[in-house]
């Protein structure tokens, strides 16, 4: 039976259900239309249309690249795809910080160019007023706080942060900020699993971790890590569920092979 048949669409008030409830959430990211579809069809509660594209799609050292446009391409690829979760597109650097008028027009062009559930970024206090803006337009807002990567040169490293009291103070009163502010969930990127925890049991709104530990209300990883697509990158919070690098080369190998020998196309494979 397919999962369509019996599920409803995933909205953010049935992920508040499912925190309420001790379900865990599941979360994975993608950015194109075939990829999505499965994703969708198997069953995950929530698609992250991620700025991580700027690495896994156009090869980029970091996800500071990528433009508004090139995610609202990538997110609206996606939602053509899925029928029952929850899809949330990253804001892209530079279209929301420093400017709440600029943050808010950047999210309505993701919404209607995508159509697409809910946006995600980066930041606490320092972004609170885009927050704020945003929201008030009745859109949907995710947080991101811990590691950001789109903060990487002005840390310098994507080492663990918050190891240190007054990062993690900081980082469970921007979690309360976010929360207060009206946004449905935020995601913790790398820090101490016990932080992680804390954070999660002193708010009401689900936490989603990447390197956060077992103690938050769901996880989401990126779907070419998950997949062993990409094998440069091996995080200690990476589970690599498959080694999609090896079967695909094995595959494309065997065609060439088959291309060269002239065993391809068989009489079978002609008209």
């Amino acid at each position: 039976m397919s999962v369509h048949s019996e599920i409803r669409k995933v909205t953010t008030h049935r992920l508040a259900e499912m925190k309420q409830r001790g379900e865990k959430i599941a979360m994975l990211t993608s950015y194109d239309f075939s990829m999505a579809q499965l994703v969708d069809e198997a069953g995950i509660d929530v698609i992250l249309v991620g700025d991580s594209a700027s690495n896994v799609f156009a090869g980029n050292q970091t996800t500071l690249p990528i433009t508004l446009d090139q995610m609202i391409y990538h997110g609206r690829s996606v939602v053509n795809a899925v029928k029952r979760a929850l899809v949330v597109v990253d804001l892209p650097f530079g279209t929301y910080q420093g400017n709440s008028k600029k943050a808010l027009s950047s999210a309505i062009r993701i919404m209607k160019e995508t159509a697409t559930d809910a946006v995600k970024l980066e930041g606490g206090s320092e972004v609170i007023e885009s927050v704020e803006r945003i929201l008030s337009a009745g859109i949907p807002v995710m947080g991101h706080l811990g590691l950001m990567p789109q903060s990487i040169n002005k840390f310098g490293t994507y080492s663990v942060r918050a190891r240190e009291e007054a990062e993690a103070e900081k980082l469970l009163n921007d979690a309360k900020l976010l929360e207060e502010a009206g946004c449905f969930g935020i995601v913790l990127e790398k820090i101490p699993a016990q932080l992680g925890e804390i954070v999660s049991k002193s708010l009401r709104i689900p936490v989603i971790g990447i390197g956060a530990g077992g103690g938050v209300d769901g996880q989401v990883l990126v779907i070419h890590d998950m997949l062993g697509i990409t094998q440069q990158f091996s995080p200690r919070f990476l589970r690599r569920y498959h080694n999609l690098a090896a079967e695909i080369k094995g595959a494309v190998g065997h065609y060439i092979e088959d291309v060269k020998s002239a065993d391809f196309p068989n009489e079978k494979e002609q008209y």
